[in-house]
């Protein structure tokens, strides 16, 4: 489900609607549409190239998991930094 706070969509990757990271089912949440398609438009540029890989890297590094505060991004840089991480 798409979290809506205040009228406003949360970008997070899916804890319900995931077959490996939940990249696919947030983005799908977030845009509205089946993350059946979503999977597919990454299917399409791993095989165009091998894009679809690396922004799903990028995705999963970027984009909260449901509702926590912080991706794991996020977490990596404040751990190296040496500050405490709500991780």
């Amino acid at each position: 489900m798409s979290e809506n706070f205040g009228g406003k969509k949360k970008f997070r990757r899916s804890r319900d609607r995931r077959m490996i990271a939940g990249v696919c089912g947030g983005i799908g949440e977030f845009v509205g549409i089946d993350a059946n398609l979503v999977r597919l438009a990454f299917a399409v540029f791993t095989l165009l190239g091998g894009s679809g890989i690396l922004l799903y890297i990028i995705a999963w590094l970027v984009m909260p998991e449901g509702d926590e505060g912080t991706s794991v991004l996020e977490h990596v840089i404040r751990n190296f930094q040496g500050k405490k991480s709500d991780f």
